[in-house]
């Protein structure tokens, strides 16, 4: 196993940063505290491209270029400079990933994380063009990072609360079959936000254990990343994709809240692939 340095730093004052994503030849990601969607220069200044109302709120991008985040109210889609209705309205979504064909998968949790209410299982639900929507997998224990394979057939889930990453074959209706665990986690490991690699190995974060750490298929660790605070999200990027970027904040608990919200970044050897 590879243990990398600590990453240095590439932004800060994020009051609870997450879901950031490689486009354009830019680092985006999303404040929940501040709901704002955040644009980044290659010296980290940022730039606010969106406001979303409430959290979580999580984005990707359409096929023809136009942004879509999940918002506590439905998906949204960019059109005319702002965010208006696409799709799967009432329903408070988490994660957000595009698929090649057109169509994105949103999940939930199930349950308030931070309302306190007992853990129960979550769902994965596809958003089609026309903004028709359908669950397509159930019994999800707390659903976070998505991530679609470079040749859209293979849609992977961390699943935090069942220490997992899940993997499920994509039909072309945006159906989900073949479930199966991709990697086993131990007890006490956490995966939030993932993205892939060329190597076919996931990046994941984990909160908890302060850390960002590479996996291979069966759940063999790779290569390790420890840093100062929760690490929320990660994502590779820069113009070879062998930036790793990641988000994190300082966590206090489900009563304490997450703040001090920066991104780090590090040098990896395998570059990015698929989506996000």
């Amino acid at each position: 196993m590879v243990y990398w340095p600590m990453p240095s730093t590439f932004a800060t004052g994020l009051a609870m940063g997450e879901s950031p994503r490689w486009h354009d030849h830019a680092l985006w990601a999303c404040d929940w505290l501040a709901g704002e969607v955040l644009r980044f220069d290659a010296a980290g200044g940022r730039a606010v491209v969106h406001r979303v109302q409430g959290f979580p709120f999580s984005i990707d991008w359409l096929a023809d270029g136009r942004l879509v985040a999940t918002s506590p109210e439905g998906v949204l889609v960019e059109s005319g400079g702002a965010l208006t209705p696409y799709g799967a309205s009432g329903r408070g979504w988490n994660e957000i990933v595009a698929h090649p064909a057109g169509h994105v998968f949103v999940n939930e949790a199930g349950f308030d994380l931070m309302g306190g209410q007992d853990p129960k299982p979550g769902t994965i639900a596809v958003v089609m063009p026309d903004g028709s929507s359908r669950e397509v997998a159930t019994n999800v224990w707390f659903p976070n990072g998505m991530a679609i394979s470079a040749d859209g057939s293979t849609l992977l889930c961390a699943e935090s609360y069942a220490h997992r990453i899940s993997a499920f074959d994509v039909a072309g209706d945006g159906s989900l079959t073949g479930r199966r665990v991709w990697a086993q986690l131990d007890d006490d490991c956490y995966p939030d936000g993932i993205c892939l690699d060329e190597d076919g190995m996931v990046w994941y974060a984990d909160v908890p254990n302060r850390r960002c750490v590479r996996v291979a298929a069966g759940g063999t660790v790779r290569d390790l990343v420890e840093i100062d605070r929760g690490a929320f999200a990660c994502m590779l990027g820069g113009d070879a994709g062998r930036t790793l970027f990641v988000i994190a904040n300082r966590w206090d608990g489900v009563h304490g809240g997450a703040s001090s919200g920066v991104v780090l970044k590090t040098e990896v050897e395998t570059a990015h692939a698929g989506r996000p």
